[in-house]
């Protein structure tokens, strides 16, 4: 059985809202071990409209925040609600990011990612950027689950 979540469980999972709420979707849920995100990169997405005039490209930056708001989805639905409510989850590091191929709208982004270890609140994490089965970019990073202040 495929476990997966649409864009309003994400949401009751993720304190993130629109417009950065990036994932539309989480897939192939492994508990706690991996999933896919589907992020649907539009031309009308806030973060290509200027970037670039008449040659719209995806900010890097924002497939490393999709990777880590995938992380967090996979992570806050794979532990117990107590431990992730009234918490947020921040990143820490990125490691070996790498921007293969500009991802240019209208396109489905693919986020494979994998949960690589855990020690308490400390989580590392990699993944893998697809469109259409070519990659995008790939990165290791990570992040922190701490309380809301």
């Amino acid at each position: 059985m495929t476990i997966k979540l649409n864009k309003d469980q994400i949401r009751e999972l993720l304190p993130h809202r629109e417009p950065m709420l990036l994932i539309d979707e989480l897939i192939n849920i492994k508990k706690l071990f991996s999933a896919t995100a589907l992020m649907h990169v539009k031309k009308n997405s806030f973060y290509v409209q200027g970037h670039f005039p008449n040659q719209p490209v995806m900010p890097g930056v924002l497939i490393v925040e999709a990777f880590g708001q995938a992380a967090a989805a996979l992570t806050a639905a794979g532990i117990d609600k107590s431990e992730y409510d009234n918490k947020l989850v921040f990143l820490m590091s990125v490691e070996k990011a790498r921007f293969r191929n500009p991802v240019i709208p209208d396109c489905t982004l693919e986020l494979n990612i994998e949960a690589v270890r855990s020690h308490g609140r400390v989580w590392k994490y990699k993944g893998e950027a697809f469109v259409e089965g070519k990659k995008m970019a790939d990165a290791m990073w990570s992040a922190t689950i701490v309380d809301r202040k």
